[in-house]
């Protein structure tokens, strides 16, 4: 009898095993034969300027990249961590299934069928750190449940650490984890954990602090929709279900609901699940939730409907076939991403996986080894920065558009008053020249000399919630300090591009009204780290409404960029 069960136990690890080494093969090849997502050339540029901490995310993303491209700069050394941990997460699930002798079979249709696995199967962006470290901590804590030893606690510690570091919503993994089980307080080993992961989360903290807390006023002030869509709430569901598989989503997330908790581990995975679906869900009402965002609840999804499929003795005949259609799907959508056929070009976001290369090639062979400068965005630099192997790309984050991490590096800095070339969407009087054309799409280009920007310049203010009568005078006493390591002058003196700073009233994307500062602005001149104050007075508009009310500073040719918080201004 136990030779048996060990026969088939070896059986399906063999099975397992198998469909692992296949699983990476696929991803290996669309690593290798997709040029990168624009997010993924942004995190590049994270791996080339290491640090605590990101405007936008933690570092792990960076330490996966530089690792693979330290081994070799291209596609796959870039994508590599992710491919290996993708295939390191499925197989940590199946060992957590262990105890619960779940069907290798079923585990593979499952699996093979979840479509974000294939999406962040090779993709390297947060989500891809941050699920494997989900998974790496399930493993753990199913163990630590069972054995409070000193060990298991100091790998969950550094774990917990590292889930912070890929992404800040794995504090949610942490706080369901800590909900499902109230008990663990009373366990001293449970405190260590905690001092462990703050400790070393500290640094990043630090970095927060000392860069004025970029991440939590992106995340929380800048990125909200102020005006409800009920439509980023009625998409919600239907992407979730999506990602979970297009023909066999509903079904798992009916059987994972339906598992019956018989212990602290399947509560635990329960909350999680749920808790997340229902967090997002929740947070739909202040803007889009997109899809990757409740990644980490893949995993406890999976664990419980197959869990639940050996509570209920095996699954519906029907089930097999649907999952095998439901694999082929995607794999047939992924073969034809892998060759460029069809729509794979021109549809969405997939087109952006196509062009770039070559495109980057044609706008150094214009700009030659200096500096180039975009005003449309952090992708196409950041892309132009990856083919080129350089630092030399400079985007240019408008008041259109959003604070990025360009507002940290150095490369502002070394444009100032230099010759560059300026590559924009729409021909630019007296500047565009050239003309760039791809299947990327069409840009224009052309020499600016005596560039001047204030990109990094930041203007504060006392309240960000601001309510006037139309037409009334509201005076704002704004500080602003250099936050640069030589002395800028916003004077007009000497200057082939003049400064202008402006009060920006936004009506949803649309510019209503631009103020300007008075001419004593020009008069201010601020040494490295020097401060003042400015006083700006405005002139609310004669429309009642909301409106989006930040400052900018602008020189031509550029828009003008964002050089404040937005202050929800309301006329009533």
């Amino acid at each position: 009898m136990s030779g048996t069960i060990a026969n088939k136990s070896a059986q399906a690890n063999k099975i397992i095993l198998y469909f692992l080494l296949f699983w990476t093969i696929l991803n290996v090849i669309q690593a290798c034969t997709l040029e990168l997502q624009a997010d993924e050339a942004y995190y590049w540029l994270y791996s080339r300027y290491l640090a605590w901490g990101y405007f936008d995310h933690p570092p792990m993303v960076a330490v996966f990249i530089r690792i693979g491209d330290s081994i070799m700069h291209n596609e796959l050394g870039l994508r590599l961590l992710t491919v290996l941990a993708s295939s390191a997460s499925i197989y940590l699930l199946s060992l957590i299934l262990k105890k619960y002798q779940a069907n290798a079979t079923a585990f593979i249709l499952v699996c093979s069928g979840i479509f974000i696995f294939h999406i962040y199967g090779f993709t390297t962006t947060p989500d891809a750190p941050l699920f494997f470290f989900t998974v790496l901590f399930y493993f753990f804590y199913q163990q630590y449940i069972e054995k409070d030893k000193w060990m298991l606690a100091i790998i969950l510690g550094v774990i917990v650490a590292c889930l912070l570091y890929s992404k800040y919503n794995g504090v949610l993994v942490v706080g369901f984890t800590l909900l499902a089980n109230i008990k663990l307080l009373k366990r001293g080993s449970f405190w260590l954990i905690a001092l462990i992961a703050v400790a070393l989360y500290t640094p990043h903290i630090m970095w927060q602090v000392n860069h004025g807390y970029p991440s939590i006023n992106y995340h929380l002030f800048e990125r909200s929709a102020r005006v409800y869509d009920f439509t980023d709430t009625f998409s919600y569901l239907p992407g979730q279900l999506l990602m979970a598989g297009p023909l066999i989503g509903w079904f798992l997330f009916y059987k994972a609901f339906t598992t019956r908790i018989k212990d602290a581990f399947i509560r635990c995975l329960m909350v999680n699940c749920v808790g997340t679906l229902i967090f997002f869900f929740i947070s739909s009402s202040r803007g889009e939730v997109q899809p990757q965002w409740t990644f980490t609840l893949f995993a406890p999804l999976v664990m419980l409907a197959l869990i639940c499929f050996k509570q209920r003795s095996g699954w519906p005949k029907w089930l097999f076939p649907l999952a095998i259609i439901n694999f082929s799907i995607i794999l047939i959508v992924r073969v034809i991403i892998i060759g460029g056929f069809g729509f794979a070009r021109t549809y969405g976001h997939l087109k952006s996986y196509y062009g770039f290369k070559e495109w980057a090639l044609q706008v150094k062979q214009k700009a030659g080894d200096a500096y180039v400068v975009m005003s449309e965005g952090f992708q196409n630099p950041a892309k132009y920065n990856y083919y080129t192997n350089s630092l030399k790309c400079f985007a240019y984050d408008t008041r259109y558009y959003r604070r990025t991490q360009f507002e940290i590096w150095p490369m502002e800095d070394s444009i100032q008053r230099k010759r560059v070339y300026y590559v924009t969407t729409y021909p630019v009087k007296g500047i565009s020249t050239d003309s760039i054309k791809d299947e990327a799409g069409s840009w224009y280009g052309g020499w600016l000399n005596d560039v001047r920007t204030y990109q990094k310049v930041n203007f504060e203010t006392t309240s960000y919630k601001v309510t006037a009568s139309p037409g009334q005078k509201i005076v704002f006493n704004l500080t602003v300090a250099n936050p640069y390591a030589y002395t800028i002058d916003f004077s007009n003196q000497g200057y082939l591009h003049p400064v202008v700073m402006e009060a920006c009233l936004f009506s949803g994307d649309r510019i209503i009204d631009a103020q300007k500062a008075g001419e004593n602005f020009n008069a201010i001149k601020l040494h490295p780290g020097e401060n003042t104050h400015y006083t700006f007075t405005l002139i609310a508009p004669l429309k009642k409404g909301n409106f989006d009310l930040l400052f900018s500073l602008r020189t031509d040719p550029f828009p003008g960029s964002k050089n404040s918080r937005i202050i929800n201004f309301t006329v009533k």
